[in-house]
This record gives C-alpha cells, structure tokens and sequence, in this order.
C-alpha cells in the first residue's frame, strides 16, 4: 500500500507524486501530507536519477501504470497527481493526452501510442513549485556565452555573465537582455539541429549504431540569478537552487549535460518537446491547484502564474506562499502553509476529510 494507507483502506482518495527523472519520497511535502493522514505513492519512472536517456513519451506510460494500478487494484475512487517542480509539465502532458490523447511517435520519430494506453484521467491536478517545462528551463539556463560545443572554454566575453570582464553588469539592461534571450535560443536551435542531423546520419547510414551519448556544458546561466530586479521575487542574488550558479554552470550536476540524441528531442529541445505545461495546461479540464513559492531559487517566477493562466480548467486555484524556497529548506512554517493550501483545496472537493 502506498505510505499513510492502512488495510482497512481509510481514505478513497491517493495523491500521486511522480517526477520525470526523480524520487520525491524524501521531499518535505508528500512527509507533510502523510502526516496530515493523506495516502500518498511517490511513483519513479523507468528513469529514475538518471535523465540521460529520458523520453517523456515513455514517462507517460509509466504514470498511466501506476494510475490503472490505484484505481483498479487498490480501488481509489478519487486518484490526484501531484507535479512539483520537474512534476508539473509531466503531470500536465499526463492529463492533456489522458483527456485527449494524439502522441503517436516520440520527437524522434521513434512510434509511440499514447491512445492504445488508454491513459485514465486524474481527477485534479496539484502543482507545487512547478515550473513550464525542463525545455523551457533550459531555454532560460543556457549558457549563450559557448562558441564551440566541444571546447567550453572558447566563449563570448561580453555573454559570459560569470566573467568580470564582461562590460555588461547587474543591474542589466533591456537590450542586453533581449541579446543575451536571443543568444540562449540560437545555441539551443544549434544544438538542436546538430542532433537532428547525427540522428538523420546514423539512420542512414544503416548499421546497428542507432543512437548516441553527448555532453552539454555550461547549462546554469540565467541572469535572474544574478539580476533581483529580473521576474523578481524574494529569491536570494548569487544563490539558485544548487548552491553557486557560477559553480553549477560548469559542474558534472547541470540540467541537461548529459543527453541522448533522442532524449534531447523529447526533454530538452524547446520546439520539440511535447511537455510544454503552457501548452499542455490549455487541453485539461480537470480541477487545478497552482502554488507559488515567492521566494523559490529554482523554479522562474512567472513560471507557475503562466501554467495556471493557459488552464483549460473551469475549476482552478492559484496560491501564493510568502518567503518559501523550492525545496522549504529551513521553513517549516511555510511548509505547513504549503500543507493547508493543498488539505483545505481537497477539503473542498470532499477528497479528503
């Protein structure tokens, strides 16, 4: 049974926790809801801390499986999928296609039926901290500065927020802005285009290589780390939700360094992946908790308003919870805010007593 259930089956309602590429059984919040009396499955995927070679497709079927399992076997009347952070364009690409299922090939190319799945709706969706896609994200960390993909070291001075010598200087200007977003996007469209045309290669060429492994370096550069006026919030300059981001930006740690040809197109390509929350949010109807945490280190301040705004969703709820970090680290207090949002919200719906 999943943790806080008991076997005379005390509650009718499960909240399922599932991230793409983590396990989330160590997280403050699905601690807290058990502790309030909620049964709650902190599901993993197929590939559990190792993102490499993720195919959000593939993460779908994964979801779908735990989700006939809880109602079918544990028989939930009422099943909520909870997607924080990472979560939430998961949880969101789950419902759209469970409601209204299209996917039949992965961005590769590779054939997928979500259809045949036969997906089963949640009936809502909780989105704690969640940002619009790990696509998006990436779009926004992106170093710009990297000239040569095999030669990290070979950058632009002038979009290298790191380097001091660098003439543009915190608080940055709107057209320096507007340079560096552009030079985000021209890298990923380069990178992009470069898997692509190794993948159009090796198929081609008609022999047994049919998939390969590259590095992405520098991948932890947003000037809202370094900027406060940037989407501001009450996140701390300097700092991100991995400590340093100049430290991040160059670690073997950084979102995206290691990737498969056909991972890339799935989770990280910002106009291939189908796991785009804006996107994907418009095609629910099922009810919807949004939360904000105002101080989160992680996840971009707009991120989860834009999710909320674009839901297809007549039952929506957006909250905000004041001072709170990604992960509630050192914030019990917020994290019992955090806690009630989510109890009263189902309190409401009579998915919880």
């Amino acid at each position: 049974m999943p943790s806080g259930a008991s076997s005379d089956h005390s509650s009718d309602t499960l909240l399922i926790y599932m991230h793409p590429a983590s396990t989330l059984q160590l997280l403050p919040l699905p601690k807290a809801m058990v502790q309030q009396g909620l049964h709650v499955l902190c599901a993993a995927s197929r590939y559990a801390r190792n993102d490499t070679a993720l195919i959000f497709e593939k993460v779908l079927l994964d979801l779908g499986a735990f989700m006939r399992h809880a109602r079918e076997t544990w028989r939930y009347k009422n099943v909520l999928i909870v997607g924080w952070s990472g979560g939430g364009s998961l949880s969101l690409l789950y419902q759209s296609q469970a409601e209204h299922p299209t996917i039949t090939e992965t961005p590769a190319g590779d054939p997928i039926d979500i259809k045949k799945g036969c997906l089963i709706p949640a009936d809502g969706i909780i989105l704690p901290a969640s940002h619009l896609s790990r696509a998006r994200l990436l779009r926004e960390w992106i170093d710009p500065s990297v000239l040569d993909e095999d030669d990290p070291d070979r950058r632009d001075v002038e979009l290298d927020l790191y380097n001091p010598a660098n003439p543009n200087q915190t608080p940055y200007s709107a057209e320096y802005l507007q340079r560096f977003r552009a030079a985000q996007l021209a890298r990923i469209r380069r990178r992009t285009a470069w898997v692509k045309e190794t993948l159009r290669r090796l198929t081609a060429a008609g022999g047994k290589e049919v998939e390969r492994g590259f590095v992405t370096h520098r991948t932890m550069a947003d000037p809202r780390f370094l900027d406060p006026a940037i989407d501001p919030n009450l996140r701390i300059p300097g700092t991100c939700f991995l400590g340093n981001p100049e430290t991040v930006n160059s670690s073997p740690i950084g979102v995206g360094r290691f990737s498969t040809l056909r991972s890339w197109l799935s989770q990280w390509s910002i106009e291939d992946s189908q796991a785009d929350g804006e996107k994907c949010a418009a095609q629910i109807s099922a009810p919807l908790l949004a939360i904000e945490n105002s101080a989160d280190d992680a996840v971009p301040q707009p991120h989860t308003k834009l999710v909320y705004n674009a839901a297809g969703s007549t039952d929506k709820t957006y909250k905000v919870v004041e001072g709170a970090n990604h992960y509630y680290a050192g914030q019990p207090e917020h994290l019992a805010t955090a806690a009630k949002f989510c109890i009263d919200w189902l309190r409401e719906r009579n998915w919880a007593a």
